[in-house]
C-alpha cells in the first residue's frame, strides 16, 4: 500500500464520522428549510436549500472580505475549542468555557480601557495577559475542587458560568461602567485594540489563535506534562501507580483550559468588539464545546471545525438577504451536528460504514460524565 493511500485511510478513519455527521446535518436542515418555505409568501420551494447553502458558501468564501470575516469569527472558536479539547484529553468535561470566556473578555476590556492611551506594543499584550489570567483563575477553581475534593467538574463549572454572568454584571454596573453611554459597558480600549494586519478587520489575534493550535499539539504530543495529561485522562489509577500526580495534572489542565478560554474572550474583545457589555459575547463559549466535539479534541481537527463554524457565522447574513432563510438555521445545523456525533451509530448505518471505528474519547468523557459515574480523570482521594 502506498504512503498516500495509507495516510488517506488513517485520516478517513479519524475524520469520517465528523464529516458524515456534518453532511447529514445539512441534509436534515434542508428538509426543515423546505418545510418552512411552505409558510412564506413565496410558497413551497423544493430548491430553496440549494440556494441558501450556495449563498452561505459565497458569503463565507466568495470574496476576500468574506474569507476575512470567516477567520475573524473562527479565531475565538479555535481558542475556545482548544480549551474544551485539552480538558477532554485529561478526561475532564470543562463546560465552564463560557464563563471563562466572559471573565477573560471582561478582564481584557477593563485593562485595555485603563491602558487606552499607552503605546499599543505595551497596552495590547497586557490586556491579552489580563484576559488569559482571568480565565486561568476561573479554570483553576473547578480544577482544584475536582482534584482535592472530587467535586464534579460539570456541576462546578455550570455554577461558575452563572456566577460569572451575574457577578460581572454587578461589577460592570456598579464599578466598571464607563460614563457617557446609555447602557452599562466598559470604556474605549483605544490603543489596546489588536493591530489590524490586512484589510478592515484581520487582526493579529487570528494568527495568534492558529499558532496556539500547534503550541497545544506540541504540548500534548511532545512534552512530559502532555503525556501525563493524556495518561491521567485514560487511566488515573495507572498514572498514579507510575509515579505521576493526578491531583496536580487535573488542576493544571483545568487552569490551562481556563487560560485558553479567557484568551478567546480577550481576542474577541480586543480584536472585534472593543468593549465589554452584558450579552455582547454571544454564543462563542458554548459553540466552543461543539467545535471541540466536532474536531475530536485534536488541535488540527479543532482548527478545521472552528473555520467551519466561523464560515457559518460569516456567510449567514448573505444567506438571509438573498434567500430569506433565517440565520437561526445555522443554529439548527450546529445542533444537528452534535446530535449526529453523539449518535454515531446512526451515522454509520445511514452511510453503511461497516468497519467499526474507535470510540471517540471526548464523547466517552461526556457520556460518562452525564451518566453520573464521574469523568475518566477523577482524582478524588
Amino acid at each position: 500500500m502506498s504512503w498516500a493511500r495509507r495516510t488517506f485511510r488513517q485520516a478517513w478513519r479519524v475524520a469520517s464520522i465528523p464529516l458524515l455527521a456534518t453532511l447529514l446535518a445539512f441534509i436534515v436542515a434542508a428538509g426543515v428549510v423546505i418545510l418552512s418555505s411552505a409558510f412564506t409568501s413565496t410558497g413551497f420551494d423544493l430548491f430553496l436549500p440549494l440556494a441558501a447553502y450556495a449563498s452561505l458558501l459565497v458569503g463565507a468564501f466568495g470574496s476576500g472580505n468574506g474569507m476575512v470575516n470567516t477567520l475573524v469569527a473562527a479565531a475565538p472558536l479555535v481558542l475556545g475549542g482548544l480549551a474544551v479539547g485539552i480538558g477532554f484529553k485529561a478526561g475532564l468535561f470543562n463546560i465552564g468555557v463560557p464563563g471563562q470566556f466572559l471573565v477573560g473578555a471582561f478582564a481584557a476590556a477593563v485593562v485595555g480601557s485603563a491602558l487606552a492611551s499607552a503605546p499599543t506594543v505595551i497596552a495590547a499584550p497586557l490586556a491579552m495577559l489580563a484576559g488569559a489570567a482571568g480565565g486561568a483563575a476561573f479554570g483553576f477553581i473547578p480544577g482544584f475542587l475536582k482534584a482535592r475534593t472530587g467535586a464534579h467538574e460539570v456541576v462546578t463549572t455550570i455554577m461558575l458560568n452563572n456566577a460569572a454572568f451575574y457577578l460581572l454584571g454587578w461589577v460592570l454596573t456598579d464599578f466598571a461602567r464607563a460614563p457617557g453611554f446609555s447602557f452599562s459597558r466598559t470604556g474605549e480600549i483605544g490603543n489596546s485594540a489588536l493591530p489590524v494586519l490586512v484589510g478592515r478587520n484581520l487582526h493579529i489575534g487570528i494568527p495568534l489563535a492558529f499558532l496556539t493550535v500547534f503550541a497545544v499539539r506540541w504540548l500534548l504530543d511532545r512534552t512530559t506534562i502532555g503525556f501525563e495529561i493524556r495518561t491521567v485522562g485514560q487511566n488515573p489509577s495507572a498514572a498514579r501507580y507510575a509515579g505521576m500526580r493526578p491531583v496536580f495534572v487535573t488542576t493544571l489542565t483545568m487552569t490551562l483550559s481556563g487560560l485558553l478560554g479567557g484568551l478567546a474572550g480577550a481576542v474577541q474583545t480586543l480584536g472585534v468588539i472593543g468593549f465589554y457589555a452584558a450579552g455582547v459575547a454571544g454564543t462563542v463559549g458554548f459553540d466552543s464545546i461543539a467545535v471541540a466535539l466536532l474536531g475530536r479534541s485534536d488541535p488540527i481537527g479543532i482548527l478545521f471545525a472552528a473555520i467551519l463554524f466561523g464560515a457559518f457565522r460569516a456567510g449567514a447574513p448573505l444567506m438571509q438577504i438573498e434567500t430569506s432563510v433565517p440565520i437561526e438555521v445555522i443554529d439548527i445545523i450546529q445542533a444537528l451536528v452534535i446530535l449526529f456525533l453523539a449518535a454515531d451509530l446512526l451515522v454509520r448505518r445511514v452511510f453503511r460504514i461497516r468497519a467499526a471505528t474507535p470510540v471517540i474519547p471526548d464523547l466517552a468523557t461526556v457520556t460518562q460524565t452525564w451518566a453520573g459515574g464521574g469523568s475518566a480523570g477523577s482524582t478524588a482521594p
